[in-house]
């Protein structure tokens, strides 16, 4: 396995190995992954700092709040809000696989995930309202919670943790598609997302991974900074976090969602 995060996995390669039966990895071994060909930075560029990451990564959030707001503002229909996603699926696996760094790219997957992320809040807010104020301020304390775990060494993820986590998502995507599948032949699929016992436990498991993922970005920040990598990555850890924060956010609008009243 190569990654804390799949977003993350190339960055994270050495992160993982350096938990491993041999040798902790220093913090040259690292700096020379990132000096290797296949990224050629700079070799003067200034090391990434922690306010780096904070700069960038309320740039990527605020991008994609304000796109959000005018999606919910301008009132647009399910056909933008799913433009968004495949717009935004196509933009994020772009960055992860190419580990791009590019502002452009990022900025252009908030916005079009805040399209989604907009509409969709309308319609669920439309159906219960004051579900959104509650799962943005869930999503708030999911992010301090894990923040605050992290940076009292709390817990540190590991290599059978992040293994765990990785496969668990895998895991968690192919049952979510297997539930769509399903939906065509059996009304609400498998149940996994529907307002029963067995679709409580799933969006609660899934908002555990949404914040197992976060423990991952944090170990990516953490290492990055500890390994004097180019500024420019900064934009990638934000990524990263911002990527996290859709899926524990949306998540969690789900999961409050059931015990709202609609009447």
């Amino acid at each position: 396995m190569q990654s804390r995060n799949p977003v993350l996995s190339r960055l994270g390669h050495n992160n993982q190995q350096q938990y491993g039966a041999g040798p902790m990895a220093s913090p040259q071994h690292l700096r020379d992954m990132y000096d290797a060909p296949s990224y050629a930075p700079p070799t003067a560029a200034r090391p990434m700092t922690i306010d780096d990451v904070v700069v960038r990564s309320a740039i990527t959030l605020g991008t994609l709040v304000l796109s959000a707001a005018l999606a919910w503002y301008l009132d647009l229909g399910m056909g933008a809000a799913i433009a968004g996603v495949i717009v935004g699926l196509v933009l994020g696996l772009i960055v992860s696989f190419r580990q791009s760094t590019n502002p452009v790219l990022i900025l252009g997957y908030s916005v079009a995930y805040g399209v989604a992320i907009g509409v969709i809040s309308n319609v669920y807010n439309s159906l219960y309202d004051g579900v959104v104020v509650a799962a943005v301020f869930g999503t708030m304390v999911a992010f301090g919670g894990m923040l605050a775990v992290y940076a009292l060494k709390i817990f540190r993820p590991t290599p059978k943790f992040t293994k765990f986590v990785i496969a668990a998502a895998f895991a968690a995507i192919g049952l979510v598609v297997l539930n769509l599948i399903f939906g065509f032949f059996i009304e609400g699929g498998l149940g996994l997302r529907s307002d029963s016992p067995i679709g409580w436990i799933f969006s609660i498991g899934m908002i555990l991974l949404g914040c197992f993922f976060l423990l991952l970005d944090f170990d990516a920040v953490e290492q990055g900074i500890r390994a004097g990598v180019p500024e420019k990555y900064s934009w990638l850890m934000a990524f990263g976090l911002t990527v996290s924060l859709v899926w524990l956010y949306l998540e969690i609008l789900r999961f409050v969602s059931f015990f709202f009243n609609n009447d």
